[in-house]
């Protein structure tokens, strides 16, 4: 028994085309539930940590060096530093992590 890939991508189309038209055609008027609103404001934001987050941790030679490095990154954001520097920290950290002769 063959599969037809086909199917699988026209029925994967079908399904992120419905996710994004459905919302626009059930919902018509403005979303006035503060709990909802505030739901649907921190999806994006949610969706990015979840994919970005385990890439950081696995991007290095070792989970210590990668969890140090997201430490710094956070360690950065909450003192206020924009995002390039951020990033930057986060760079620097992996690289003089790597660079130490610890047995990780």
């Amino acid at each position: 028994m063959t599969h037809n890939p086909y199917i699988y991508i026209l029925i994967m189309a079908g399904v992120s085309f419905l996710i994004r038209v459905l919302p626009l055609t059930a919902i018509r008027k403005q979303i006035k539930n503060k709990f909802l609103r505030s739901f649907l404001y921190y999806v994006p934001y949610v969706t990015l940590a979840v994919m970005t987050f385990p890439a950081i941790i696995d991007a290095t030679s070792s989970y210590i060096v990668g969890a140090a490095a997201l430490a710094v990154g956070i360690i950065a954001a909450l003192l206020g530093a924009k995002l390039i520097y951020v990033s930057a920290a986060c760079c620097v950290a992996v690289f003089v992590l790597e660079l130490l002769p610890i047995p990780i």
